[in-house]
């Protein structure tokens, strides 16, 4: 089948990355596709958020529950019980690792996106930020793609538009993109499940605040540049 290059479809969880790769999407096709998991995730008032954003966006929304994901290991994201690594064991993932949770999701958006005649498939996924989850990484993502390409006898084209971006930069682009205060504001990125800036103590908002300040003294910086040129 000819590739489609109108339409994509983005593996979209309703948090910061997730949600600058939609927007990203809406500029570079023609019709966005939004499909959501729900794993069995602590936080999954995310994916509540999620549709909401997609909905004011103008993108067709779809969750799919795909809860054996989060039945198939112990990890702090899935089991309430677990206290989270609050930094980065040594020699293994941090126990929030869910795996092969983008092994899953890609594969099964995939074919998803298959019965739609979609073959660009978008995702959030980053090796400069990838908290040492082995499928973040730009190596996981080219392999994945041609074993898709090889089982489903297709060309699809997975994108990764942050993979090279620390979250400095997520945050510049989702500014360059216009959509710095929603993401901001009503994105879900906490592990404890609080929109916006969240809890401020988990991983994930640790390292959202640290791209965010930095992004926000290098734009003060930059204002400050302008005027005094001006």
């Amino acid at each position: 089948m000819k590739l489609d290059n109108t339409r994509a479809l983005v593996v979209f969880s309703g948090g910061q990355d997730s949600t600058t790769c939609l927007f990203w999407a809406k500029r570079h096709f023609r019709e966005v596709v939004a499909l959501s998991f729900v794993y069995g995730q602590n936080h999954v008032h995310e994916v509540d958020l999620a549709e909401d954003i997609a909905r004011e966006a103008g993108v067709e929304f779809h969750r799919m529950d795909v809860s054996f994901i989060g039945q198939l290991s112990r990890n702090a994201l899935t089991d309430h019980t677990l206290a989270m690594d609050q930094e980065k064991p040594a020699a293994a993932p941090p126990n929030t690792f869910v795996p092969g949770r983008n092994l899953f999701f890609l594969a099964t958006a995939a074919v998803f996106a298959r019965e739609r005649g979609i073959r660009h498939l978008v995702t959030g996924v980053s090796q400069t930020d990838y908290s040492g989850y082995p499928d973040c990484r730009d190596s996981f993502v080219r392999s994945l793609n041609v074993t898709l390409n090889l089982a489903m006898d297709e060309q699809f084209v997975v994108h990764t538009p942050l993979m090279w971006l620390d979250k400095a930069e997520t945050w510049a682009l989702a500014d360059e993109l216009g959509v710095f205060d929603l993401v901001r504001h009503r994105t879900l990125t906490c592990y404890n499940g609080i929109p916006g800036d969240g809890c401020g103590h988990c991983p994930a908002c640790h390292l959202r605040r640290e791209g965010l300040e930095t992004y926000l003294r290098q734009r003060e910086a930059r204002t400050e540049h302008h005027e005094a040129r001006t």
